[in-house]
């Protein structure tokens, strides 16, 4: 490690960022109850989540795989993201409009109301499930990179690291929740965005080179190829665009993480604002990781760096080794504003989700007001203390592709997702409510055999993102076959 990179350098900037954090949490928080916990009594700026989400959307993984890629995958990531444009722009036009006339604060009471009690379970439950393990798996990976950089050379164990970050979670989100989260996460949007563009521009320092002559090499390089017109391919473009609009729908829209913040704004206008003002900025910022990807490799072979067998580990080696004290340091940054982001907001939704849709405690007329905060707070504590013990699984497993397996296998609950919300919005049928679940679960089943065995399947075609269209399609079929007419009236 560069001899300037001192720890205790690296431990004050990240207090001095911590302690910001909670100064903005005890402001907004101080007077939160239990209708500004959830869904931030209804008061939010559409324009403060706008800017927000983009640290919720991304992750720490993000700010060192995306641009790890491009020497692989060149700038076809941005497929996706034009794709995801569309799906947000649907989001806003057919998901919000019917989560505001229900007023929910919980997505997933549509499923009870449209499709019965089953359906709102198992939803929440594949969200739940979904999001502990992708959580778990970001800070996971997240604080590796702070252990081997920081915690490490300090002589902290990584159980008492990783016990650290949790911690700190929890102490400014538990009593505020999602009223504290949309300043946190704009605040913390801002040293992500800022540490990405920081890092660019002292790459392009250390290349001699003015800002126009950046963009010059950037998009004469071998690495700005934008499109795959290879149909055979994972990374073909048409796969991937289309992807990229299910994606968003199913992550974004039916994913009570992403959506309860927007359930926040005021109007449904201004949660439609925000959603659209999103989209806009995700492309945005997109462009600038595949650029940073670009200089990245574009320094390396300037440099004669040899580049790691795992393209994820070039940015931190680059970072720590080479471009100096403050490249280092907006890194660190930028990586805990992009883990922290993420992860915290994750307490929030997972304790709305269980709260609501699996112990019922909103309507319970049997627990006091009090008791119903006391529980949220245990709730709260209860999911810190999960992702803690998923994190040191995994760091017990310690085999790299077994723990991407379990990230990918989560992923695989936003097709039931995707395909209960369309069944219960484009048709008029009711189902059978207790074979919901055996439909749910045999999809994603069905969908991992096909995945698996694709190129011997189908002729040599591998399955990509589509995976997840394929996974709604077939929960939206098996719903079809035990399903009957609806007599009542449809929401």
């Amino acid at each position: 490690m560069n001899q300037v990179l001192h720890p205790f350098l690296l431990l004050s900037v990240i207090g001095i960022y911590f302690l910001l954090l909670m100064l903005i949490s005890w402001w907004k928080g101080r007077n939160a109850d239990t209708e500004g916990y959830f869904i931030g009594n209804k008061s939010s700026p559409w324009y403060i989540i706008a800017f927000g989400m983009i640290g919720d959307s991304l992750s720490g993984v993000t700010f060192v795989s995306v641009p790890g890629e491009v020497g692989v995958k060149h700038f076809f990531y941005l497929q996706i993201v034009f794709g995801y444009l569309v799906g947000y722009w649907i989001i806003a036009q057919v998901l919000l409009p019917l989560y505001y006339r229900m007023n929910l604060t919980s997505i997933y009471v549509y499923l009870k109301e449209r499709l019965g009690n089953s359906a709102q379970v198992t939803g929440s439950v594949f969200f739940l499930l979904s999001r502990s393990i992708g959580a778990a798996f970001r800070l996971y990976i997240s604080a590796g990179v702070l252990q081997l950089f920081l915690f490490g050379p300090l002589g902290v164990p990584f159980w008492v690291s990783v016990a650290l970050i949790i911690m700190l979670i929890l102490a400014y989100t538990l009593k505020g929740g999602i009223k504290t989260l949309i300043w946190t996460d704009t605040f913390q949007s801002l040293f992500l965005l800022g540490g990405v563009i920081l890092t660019c521009f002292s790459i392009i320092n250390q290349l001699d080179l003015s800002f126009s002559e950046a963009v010059t090499t950037i998009v004469n390089s071998e690495y700005a190829q934008v499109f795959n017109w290879d149909f055979k391919s994972k990374d073909n473009f048409f796969k991937q665009f289309i992807s990229g609009i299910f994606i968003a729908i199913a992550m974004t829209g039916l994913d009570q993480n992403m959506m309860q913040k927007n359930l926040s704004c005021k109007t449904l206008p201004e949660a439609q604002k925000n959603i659209k003002w999103f989209s806009v900025i995700v492309v945005f910022v997109n462009v600038i990781f595949v650029s940073l990807g670009a200089l990245i490799y574009i320094y390396a072979n300037s440099k004669g760096i040899e580049i790691p067998k795992k393209t994820d580990a070039l940015l931190p080696l680059l970072t720590f080794n080479y471009l100096g004290l403050f490249a280092a340091v907006v890194f660190i940054l930028g990586i805990i504003a992009a883990t922290f982001s993420s992860a915290d907001s994750v307490l929030t939704t997972l304790t709305t989700s269980l709260y609501i849709d699996v112990l019922k405690l909103d309507s319970s007329t049997k627990v006091s007001n009090k008791q119903k905060i006391n529980y949220r707070h245990f709730i709260h504590a209860f999911f810190a203390v999960s992702l803690f013990l998923l994190i040191m699984l995994f760091e017990i497993i310690n085999d790299q592709s077994v723990i991407s397996g379990i990230f990918v296998a989560a992923g695989y609950t936003y097709g039931p997702l995707l395909g209960l919300f369309a069944f219960g919005i484009y048709t008029k049928k009711q189902v059978i409510n207790k074979l919901v679940p055996i439909i749910c679960i045999l999809s994603p089943i069905i969908c991992w055999l096909l995945s698996r065995y694709s190129k011997e399947l189908f002729n040599g075609y591998q399955i990509g993102f589509e995976l997840l269209i394929m996974n709604g399609v077939l929960t939206f079929l098996g719903l079809m076959l035990i399903s009957k007419e609806n007599k009542h009236s449809v929401i």
